[in-house]
């Protein structure tokens, strides 16, 4: 791990970079593909350039869209209780209390395990495919990538299944419980909502936004 920030307190503004997790300033000089621009207080990876990156993180971006969608829809738990048997998706599970006050509740959990992991994907492949077909960058794509970052504290895939992972627990304990195609679809989906967050360099996409020809 080699550290390119270099401490310095006369240089232009645009030459500034600040660590997000502990506010320590550094004058900043681009590291190369493959390595790394890290904080010297915390440690935090500040800068990571990865050669093909972006086609990556479109690919990764393509399948979990798809996989959000099959997820929604197919059926994600068969529970047999007593000679009942019953299928539900997660679509299904999240608007479970539609009807009066509790409305609110399922819209939030809809929107927190669906649709806004949804819309962060389609905001990113809006604005990273332009950007690696080298053109010029969408309409209003730096207010679309501030958005998709500002809503991934608020994208709950994971915290839905860990939950799940909790529920099923004691749920097995009274029923028998079957796993449908959308319970795989939305376990990989976890996976590559990570993986997509990881292989993303957020210095690295403002940057081409801010400056496309200097990149």
């Amino acid at each position: 791990m080699k550290d390119f920030a270099d401490r310095d307190v006369d240089f232009a503004l645009d030459e500034l970079i600040v660590c997000p997790q502990c506010d320590a300033a550094y004058r900043m000089k681009k590291p190369g593909h493959g390595e790394r621009a890290v904080c010297q207080r915390c440690h935090k990876v500040l800068i990571a350039p990865r050669r093909n990156a972006g086609l990556h993180i479109i690919a990764v971006a393509l399948a979990v869209l798809f996989l959000i969608v099959g997820a929604a829809v197919f059926p994600f738990l068969t529970i047999d209780a007593a000679g009942n048997k019953n299928a539900v998706s997660i679509l299904d599970a999240a608007l479970a209390f539609s009807g009066g006050p509790m409305i609110f509740l399922s819209l939030a959990t809809a929107g927190l395990i669906i649709f806004i992991p949804l819309l962060r994907v389609l905001l990113t492949l809006y604005v990273l495919i332009p950007v690696v077909l080298d053109r010029p960058a969408a309409r209003h794509a730096i207010p679309a990538f501030r958005l998709s970052e500002a809503l991934r504290p608020w994208s709950m895939a994971e915290i839905f299944a860990i939950g799940c992972a909790v529920a099923l627990v004691k749920v097995a304990d009274l029923a028998n419980v079957g796993f449908g195609p959308a319970f795989w679809m939305f376990g990989i989906l976890v996976v590559l909502v990570i993986a997509q967050d990881s292989f993303m360099c957020k210095w690295s996409v403002w940057h081409r936004l801010e400056h496309p020809k200097t990149s």
